[in-house]
């Protein structure tokens, strides 16, 4: 049977559903599957439906009326890790690295406005012509960006990040190819001996995921604070580990809890390491001097094209929350951050950490960066596939102190 007629039988059944349920009828969800294979039933006896179709359209009407209707099924789907819905009739996944077309589309607008409500609304979130823009995060942990109109010029935009249910480990990168064993080796024995570590990057680049791998070498016995603006961290290997999730205003304007907020409050918890999961705003301010008073092993995540942009948007970041001299906010940068890791996503799509440098202090007024190790492509590489590997430049770590506290000073050498 036609794709376009299945569809009318789906829209009747449906609306006559929905009918009912807003008559005050009651159904459990084992009902409601009950009930809609009974209707499938009556009309598959009129309209001659094969099993398969039968199977198919039962399953669409209930994720259309209970669950997340078109999307439900790229949601069971684990090898999708982003979903984006640009209006009801397109959408596109990001499956295994690629961009795509899912093929899928709602019936109508009015039918994505109900799942986006439905999505905000069981975690008591509004989004509306007022207020048309909100972060909020799926019950598995999945992150969505919902923009409406009329700021959102083609209809309602919906983003959806998903996350692995299993948390990558170094292992992982390693198979992809998104690091090397030598510079994995290097960085595990850095958070070990609690170097202050930054990881810049694009987005898409992996920093969230990059973040959580490293998170894996911290010792267990350590009491961790992790700080984000929507929870994405996958931190397992802690028992001590306290999560805080920033708050945003209330319809009066009023009651937001900010990561400054959450980063003064994890100060007074007696944390070994500070996490921030994203630093995008004065909230580098609390972080630097966290990291320059004795909270060492901190790390966080940016945005920036390399470890040069990203301490100058630290700046930026800096100035904007407060008053004071630029070369005083180098100084504050140069003695709290001491590793700079660059991610990337190549034309290729995939992902790799592409530099680690360290950071020198300062010279001439400057923040000097040693580049450790860089990513060079090969001439194998061709415009549809990226081939290289992450090489060492020749440099070796100058500030060893926390290594030799550590007793890991013989364990770094790059070669």
């Amino acid at each position: 049977m036609g794709e376009k007629h299945l569809e009318q039988i789906q829209q009747k059944i449906q609306e006559e559903l929905l009918a009912e349920l807003e008559q005050g009828m009651s159904f459990s969800d084992e009902e409601m599957r009950d009930e809609i294979e009974l209707r499938v039933l009556k009309y598959g006896q009129i309209e001659y439906l094969t099993i398969e179709e039968k199977l198919e359209l039962a399953k669409k009407i209930f994720n259309s009326i209970r669950r997340l209707d078109v999307l439900e099924e790229l949601l069971e789907d684990p090898d999708i890790t982003e979903i984006m819905v640009n209006g009801p009739e397109h959408i596109f996944i990001e499956k295994d690295g690629k961009l795509m077309d899912s093929g899928k589309k709602f019936q109508s607008r009015s039918k994505l406005e109900d799942v986006i409500q439905q999505i905000v609304s069981k975690v008591n979130r509004v989004v509306n012509e007022a207020s048309p823009i909100v972060d909020v995060r799926l019950l598995d942990g999945s992150r969505v960006n919902v923009v409406l109109p009329p700021v959102a010029l083609d209809g309602p935009v919906m983003t959806i990040r998903r996350f692995p249910e299993t948390p990558f480990h170094m292992d992982k990168l390693l198979e992809l190819g998104s690091i090397t064993q030598e510079a994995a080796d290097f960085l595990r024995t850095l958070v070990e001996a609690r170097y202050n570590i930054f990881i810049s990057g694009g987005t898409g680049s992996g920093k969230t995921t990059f973040l959580n791998v490293l998170s894996n070498y911290i010792p267990v016995t350590e009491r961790i604070v992790t700080i984000e603006d929507s929870a994405e961290l996958q931190i397992r290997n802690v028992a001590n580990l306290v999560r805080l999730e920033t708050r945003n205003a209330n319809l009066e304007g009023k009651n937001a809890v900010t990561i400054r907020d959450l980063v003064r409050s994890a100060l007074r918890q007696r944390p070994d390491r500070i996490i921030i999961g994203e630093i995008r705003d004065a909230a580098v301010i609390e972080l630097l001097s966290a990291m320059n008073t004795g909270h060492d092993g901190s790390i966080s995540t940016g945005h920036a094209n390399s470890p040069a942009d990203m301490l100058r948007r630290m700046e930026t970041l800096v100035l904007t929350g407060m008053e004071i001299p630029l070369a005083a906010v180098r100084s504050q940068i140069a003695s709290a951050i001491e590793i700079v890791v660059q991610l990337g996503r190549l034309r290729d799509k995939s992902r790799k950490v592409l530099e680690i440098d360290e950071v020198c202090g300062i010279d001439r007024g400057e923040i000097v960066l040693r580049p450790l190790y860089q990513f060079r492509e090969t001439e194998n590489s061709t415009r549809e596939r990226v081939e290289g590997r992450l090489m060492t430049t020749g440099n070796s770590l100058l500030n060893r102190r926390k290594l030799v506290m550590a007793g890991k000073e013989r364990t770094v050498e790059i070669s």
